[in-house]
């Protein structure tokens, strides 16, 4: 007696169009993410062992180099352009904070001396930006 073989279909789930789908979301998003970009001017910044200071919906952030350079989004200003700046952002978002970002040997009173523009400005919040301590073990 000879019996017939029956054929059977294999029912597979053929996972190459998902995989392809994965990877085209995986390449969307890591194009789509913004990334936080630190500036480009190169200070050093003081240390300090407090906590770390809320961040405000609008900040400018002021970067001040041991050459006497004061840079606002990059940009080299003089302390005259740097009011201007100030009053116009402080215009457009009063309760905005100003972050002052200077290196460690920058002197105090060059310090005072955008901390002082930036107050008669318009801002109200200041911070100078800092780098946390090494904890000793």
């Amino acid at each position: 007696m000879q019996f017939k073989a029956i054929k059977r279909e294999t029912s597979g789930f053929d996972l190459t169009p998902l995989v392809d789908v994965v990877f085209l979301l995986l390449i969307f998003f890591m194009l789509s993410t913004t990334f936080i970009v630190a500036p480009g001017i190169k200070v050093k910044l003081p240390k300090s062992s407090s906590t770390e200071i809320s961040r405000e919906k609008k900040e400018v952030r002021v970067v001040m180099t041991t050459d006497d350079k004061i840079f606002v989004e990059q940009k080299l200003v003089s302390l005259e352009e740097l009011g201007k700046y100030l009053t116009k952002a402080a215009r457009e978002s009063p309760e905005g904070m100003v972050i002052i970002q200077a290196d460690e040997r920058v002197p105090h009173g060059k310090v005072v001396e955008v901390m002082d523009v930036a107050k008669t400005s318009g801002f109200d919040k200041l911070a100078i930006a800092t780098r946390p301590k090494e904890r000793k073990k």
